[in-house]
């Protein structure tokens, strides 16, 4: 499939192989920017026409697919007609030229598009657009450098047109774009994966963590119909709230080294950063192992966690418990503590001033009544939800494993470092 056999030529921008050409972006593509209708004509809208946003785009690309079939906004050929929009025909690239710059996807449909848009349509059938698509995604950082701007940042339609880009044979950006299709294909696959085995997790956790394993009798009680052997607790009964906290003066005296468990605060899908540290600029909580940490800031995100470390340190901005062993085993309630019921009291008891910057109650989220099987029995549950869990770290792993392949071929295959067997 590869040969590594290439003669290469100096060029403004570095070395090339001989037989690829450096051209500019509008001789290939033909350009068209976007706008948008009044929204306050309501006739201009509900229509029939895809209208794009870089949000559509956004979202496309997040989910690690190339093509984009629908849109959330649609237009009416009156809203059309009030602005002299085109229709962009299907198989063009549609690049966000604002804000998020460097996006990209492919439209499988004829769209309207608005003013964060560039859409690129091929002059010719020597473009191969999947092969831009992946050409264009690998130059996002320079088109980033490349933008203006002091409300937002933004790369002018006459600097994206004239920039110089790789120009291999037709054969060529064919082979390379059947290479890369083929990886991103596997990472969907993957993807789809994670998403039903998520699915399944959260349909287990809810009748495990309601019904419990083998019970006939039911009772109600003010948190919902449990097994008649459970207890209703507050989580206070059952774990104590950790507030020592380590000082910097006291690392330096220590000068052992602790995981530092940060929080992302804003980050909707990120894990706790796991560092190592002698000295931290502020205090921070002194966490054991099977400690689980609740991330109180922005509640509306889940972010539950336990400690995996015998030794380590967390941020304040968790509330941190330590379950009483003879009461509560530490991976049911950390399951439990993700339950859509925990995480809706703790938005409940949020407080701020600031929206976007909520924090839950610690004392609240102590009083929060939970379900409490026996011992055996929660460790049962735990164990079947973890294997599932194993099942999903497996299937995330997989999926960086290929992204790195992804990336890893992006940069040999679009730069021409390895060249692919065209007949």
């Amino acid at each position: 499939m590869f040969y590594k056999e290439t003669v290469f030529k100096e060029t403004p921008i570095g070395k090339i192989p001989k037989d690829w050409e450096i051209v500019k972006v509008c001789n290939l593509f033909d350009l068209y920017k976007g706008t948008t209708p009044s929204t306050k004509v309501k006739k201009y809208w509900d229509g029939n026409i895809p209208f794009v946003t870089p949000t559509d785009i956004t979202k496309v690309s997040n989910s690690n697919e190339v093509y984009l079939k629908s849109t959330e906004n649609y237009v009416t050929e009156m809203g059309l007609k009030s602005k002299g929009l085109k229709l962009v025909p299907k198989n063009s690239l549609l690049f966000t030229s604002r804000a998020t710059i460097g996006y990209l996807a492919i439209n499988k449909i004829e769209v309207a598009i608005n003013q964060g848009i560039i859409s690129l349509i091929p002059k010719g059938k020597t473009v191969n657009v999947t092969f831009f698509y992946y050409l264009l995604q690998r130059l996002r950082n320079l088109f980033e450098s490349l933008s203006g701007g002091s409300t937002y940042k933004e790369i002018s339609m006459t600097t994206f047109s004239n920039t110089g880009i790789l120009l291999p044979s037709a054969l060529e950006q064919q082979k390379i774009a059947e290479i890369l299709s083929t990886v991103d294909e596997a990472i969907r696959k993957t993807d789809e994966i994670i998403a039903k085995t998520e699915r399944s997790k959260k349909g287990l956790m809810q009748e495990l963590l309601t019904r419990g394993i083998g019970h006939k009798e039911f009772k109600d009680t003010e948190i919902g119909r449990i097994p008649k052997e459970w207890e209703v607790v507050r989580l206070r009964d059952i774990a104590e709230r950790v507030t020592d906290i380590t000082s910097e003066k006291e690392l330096a005296r220590d000068q052992k080294k602790y995981v530092l468990y940060s929080i992302p605060a804003y980050h909707e899908k990120g894990k706790p950063e796991l560092i190592y540290a002698e000295k931290i600029g502020s205090t921070k909580f002194h966490v054991h192992m099977g400690d689980i940490l609740f991330g109180k800031i922005n509640p509306k995100v889940p972010k539950v966690w336990m400690v995996e470390y015998a030794d380590a340190l967390a941020s304040t901005e968790f509330i941190v418990l330590r379950p009483n062993e003879n009461r509560a085993i530490s991976k049911y309630l950390y399951y439990l503590l993700q339950t859509d019921r925990i995480l809706d009291l703790s938005i409940s008891s949020a407080k701020g001033a600031v929206p976007s910057r909520l924090r839950t109650d610690a004392e609240s989220f102590m009083r929060i009544p939970i379900q409490l099987p026996q011992l055996s029995e929660q460790q049962k549950i735990a164990e079947i939800i973890s294997t599932v869990d194993k099942k999903l770290e497996i299937e995330r792993n997989e999926k960086a494993k290929l992204e790195r392949i992804k990336q890893g071929l992006m940069d040999l295959l679009l730069t021409g470092k390895i060249r692919v067997k065209v007949n």
